[in-house]
């Protein structure tokens, strides 16, 4: 199960006749007509024989154009059925596939594809007008493809795959997702793992832990997917629920309320969540969230951004302790876990490690006492690299060889990991370091407040000053008032030198759609300088 993984009692058991690991194609055989997707709005499904002959044609495809194993597809696609066959077509066929965010401009897309080397891409007509730039006639461009009816200059993935024999290809081997970070301090960094050749049923031992181990998925289970696929979990959370044989109700986006309405209505046993949709369903009215029953639902998984300790209690206060936390980055490099039960007694925790061991170092590169905030490394764990990027790769690494996501933490004695903030994030003011996460924490449970984020921001005497920036329920109510109002909430909870000196307003604070602030594009307007020389 990974070095250093402890199972709490209180934790789901999933026994092996109970959890089956291998692939959709061997469930093609024995379940052909249980349904593998389906979207939450559409309705539309694929059984589990209509994914493996779609994903065997899609396979066939790739080799007649030519790709081998250890070759690179991209894809660019909102959530659909598609990109679920796609992304089962190039795994079996031994390829790389890259999922792109549709939310980054042509010219981010276009990095990605160059950098990745993808031979083939894959759009949809929804993405059209931001990849019709794309296509140059240079030499080494990929070939261009799009599904339903494909706009000048692309092929018809459809109906070349439609053509494709339903039958395995000859020679199937394990491909790999490629995928690169969310890009919120800088260019996107692709993850990519090495190619081992495995056969297509050897499990990812992560995804075993984080979905059967930990959130008792099994073939019984019934996913619901509220993020976009291609960020790294929701995309393998997917894969693992046909994986183990499961059904996958995919949310074309999130929406808080239907969120509630589709786990009422399939029945949810197990989703994965980011903070930022705690925050929205629990500001809902209360008529509207004790409107849908969510007693099917067994696991709540969640990560990406630590949670507000007032917002998970909130959480399990409503759901019950189903909720489990997870620290992991697309890295690969090392895992925490924690269960409700193990929170409840180490509040504000993100767990201990159940792959890799946690090492917190100080400025000096030693190891810190307990208690004591440093950066986070994982220790005794897999190794990554940034393709094409040795410079960030070395970055990552120290002398031991130890690796780090970039984030600050503490661990306590009992070795749970703490997490303070994102290095790049902290703020020192008069000599003083600051955690801006612990302030953001406190001002997203104002109930005026529906999001906000905190920084550092130039002062001539103190180096930096704390600075708020609050998209506000009511943004008629952004003014003076409701920034002393904030402020003086703040210093009710935190030391002042913690809280803002300054708030400013904006009608909807930057984010990716995973849930990710992107405080680099607030704090680039304070440091014109440093923005400049980015």
């Amino acid at each position: 199960m990974g070095p250093g993984f402890r199972r709490d009692d209180a934790s789901p058991e999933a026994t092996p006749e109970e959890t089956s690991v291998t692939h959709p194609s061997i469930h093609a055989r024995t379940h052909p007509n249980k349904i593998a997707y389906q979207m939450a709005a559409s309705g539309k499904a694929i059984t589990y024989r209509e994914l493996d002959e779609l994903s065997n044609q899609g396979a066939h495809l790739f080799r007649s154009l030519g790709l081998k194993a250890g070759d690179h597809i991209a894809l660019l696609m909102e959530n659909r059925l598609a990109f679920m066959e796609i992304c089962w077509a190039a795994q079996r066929s031994g390829l790389y596939y890259t999922a792109i965010s549709r939310y980054l401009t042509e010219e981010e897309i276009a990095y990605i594809i160059k950098d990745c080397g993808a031979k083939v891409f894959i759009t949809t007509p929804q993405c059209a007008d931001k990849v019709k730039g794309l296509i140059k006639g240079e030499v080494g461009e990929p070939l261009f493809y799009m599904m339903d009816e494909p706009a000048p200059g692309f092929r018809s993935y459809d109906r070349e795959a439609a053509e494709q024999p339903t039958t395995p290809v000859a020679d199937e081997v394990a491909g790999y997702d490629m995928l690169y970070s969310s890009g919120t301090t800088g260019r996107p960094k692709g993850i990519k793992k090495e190619f081992e050749g495995n056969r297509i049923d050897v499990p990812n031992p992560f995804l075993r832990i984080l979905t059967a181990d930990m959130c008792g998925m099994n073939a019984d289970s019934i996913y619901l997917s509220p993020a976009p696929l291609y960020h790294a979990a929701p995309l393998r959370f997917n894969m693992m629920a046909t994986v183990l044989g499961g059904t996958s109700v995919i949310m074309e986006h999130f929406d808080a309320e239907e969120f509630l309405k589709q786990v009422e209505k399939h029945k949810v046993t197990q989703s994965q969540l980011v903070p930022t949709m705690f925050v929205r369903m629990l500001k809902l009215p209360d008529e509207v969230r004790s409107r849908y029953k969510v007693s099917s639902l067994k696991g709540a998984i969640h990560a990406a951004a630590p949670c507000p300790v007032d917002v998970k209690a909130k959480m399990i206060e409503w759901w019950g302790p189903i909720l489990i936390e997870y620290y992991a980055g697309s890295e690969g490099n090392g895992v925490t876990v924690s269960t409700s039960q193990q929170w409840l007694t180490h509040r504000g925790t993100v767990g201990r490690a159940v792959v890799g061991k946690v090492k917190i170092l100080d400025e000096n590169d030693e190891e810190a006492p307990t208690g004591q905030i440093g950066q986070v490394y994982f220790a005794d764990a897999p190794a990554f690299s940034y393709h094409n990027d040795p410079e960030k790769t070395k970055k990552a690494y120290n002398a031991k060889g130890w690796s780090t996501l970039g984030d600050v933490g503490y661990l306590d004695e009992e070795g749970f990991l703490y997490l303070t903030d994102r290095k790049s994030y902290m703020i020192i003011s008069g000599g003083v370091n600051i955690y801006p996460q612990e302030t953001e924490d406190v001002l997203i449970t104002h109930p005026a407040v529906s999001d906000v984020a905190v920084f550092g921001v130039p002062n001539e005497e103190m180096g930096e000053e704390v600075k708020a920036v609050v998209q506000p329920h009511d943004i008629a109510r952004a003014g003076k008032e409701l920034e002393a109002e904030l402020i003086a909430f703040c210093r009710q909870h935190l030391s002042p030198i913690k809280c803002p000196k300054s708030i400013d307003f904006e009608q909807e604070l930057p984010r990716t759609p995973t849930g990710k602030l992107v405080k680099r594009h607030l704090r680039d307007r304070y440091w014109p300088k440093a923005a400049a020389k980015a």
